[in-house]
């Protein structure tokens, strides 16, 4: 007896791995990631093999560790034209172990929809798990028609009905996503909440709005400090976040910085919205741009800037 309870609980059985969910926008994608991995997001520290990507939330449990990203918009039609789209979304996909397309229990299937399906049917390695989300909104028998009209849109590794705001099949949903993880030990240590993680995935919220659009021309030549992030005095609803860009030459500070500063501008809006969404609170983002001469290849500047050796 005890032999087995030694089987079942030895990092051998252990699974890590990356899942992403995908879906056109209001779909309850947020809401089912904030669910599934409780309410924060908490990283400590990753090993050097997992490459730098948006991380929304860990789900730790002892057998397995679920790590759950961001898939860049595959909800947009009207940006996905060409290749660079195909290209960016893909290679999320395709770096992903398991998708879950969501679609609501209490709308029809749409255009929006079978689009992203068929983007998905695109990506033949990776398990696609349709994900059927809202389902406290919806009936009993409006569920049951919605998860048959699903499995007429396409081929799923499977179907699954949940719903985020009563909690119902969530441990469910994680344990086929689950199955679809390799064996390894955990990806990312720790689990506490701590503030520097926040802070790193803050910086690096900052550095993909910074990037969006002009990676061909420093694609990375970028680093984010965040220097602080505090509560704004006597208010609880707003963080303040004071931020620095660092890059290597001048001409590319020109080009973060744009015509008449526009582009830094929306650069702040863009990184704020999804700070906002990631830390569930107003912010207000001071964003500063500056020249640190070759970072990349001075060890002292790396290290100030947060890439430990």
């Amino acid at each position: 007896m005890m032999g087995h309870n030694a089987h079942v609980t030895s990092p051998d059985n252990h699974r890590a791995g990356f899942a992403c969910f995908v879906g056109r926008p209001n779909v309850g994608k947020s809401t089912l990631m904030n669910a599934l991995v409780g309410t924060k997001v908490a990283i400590t520290s990753s090993k050097p093999q997992t490459t730098r990507r948006v991380i929304r939330g860990i789900v730790h449990r002892p057998d397995a560790q679920l790590i759950i990203v961001d898939t860049p918009g595959l909800h947009r039609p009207r940006t996905l034209l060409g290749e660079r789209l195909d290209s960016l979304v893909l290679s999320t996909l395709t770096e992903v172990d398991a998708i879950g397309f969501c679609v609501p229990a209490n709308e029809p299937i749409g255009k929006g929809d079978r689009f992203i399906a068929d983007k998905l049917a695109a990506v033949r390695k990776t398990p696609v798990i349709a994900v059927v989300t809202k389902c406290d909104l919806a009936s009993k028998e409006q569920v049951a028609e919605q998860l048959l009209a699903v499995s007429q849109v396409a081929e799923f590794a499977a179907i699954v009905p949940v719903s985020a705001q009563s909690g119902d099949q969530l441990d469910v949903l994680a344990d086929v996503l689950i199955e679809h993880l390799p064996e390894s030990p955990p990806l990312y240590e720790g689990g506490q909440l701590t503030d520097e993680p926040e802070q790193v995935l803050v910086g690096e919220l900052i550095r993909e709005a910074a990037l969006e659009g002009v990676r061909d021309e420093l694609p990375h030549s970028i680093a984010v400090v965040v220097d602080e992030m505090l509560p704004r005095e006597g208010r609880d609803d707003l963080l303040d976040i004071y931020a620095h860009m660092f890059v290597e030459r001048p001409s590319q500070k020109a080009i973060v910085i744009g015509h008449k500063g526009e582009r830094l501008r929306e650069v702040g809006t863009k990184a704020r919205k999804q700070i906002e969404a990631l830390m569930g609170t107003r912010v207000y983002l001071d964003l500063r741009i500056s020249v640190a001469k070759d970072w990349q290849r001075d060890p002292k500047q790396l290290r100030r800037l947060g890439f430990y050796d």
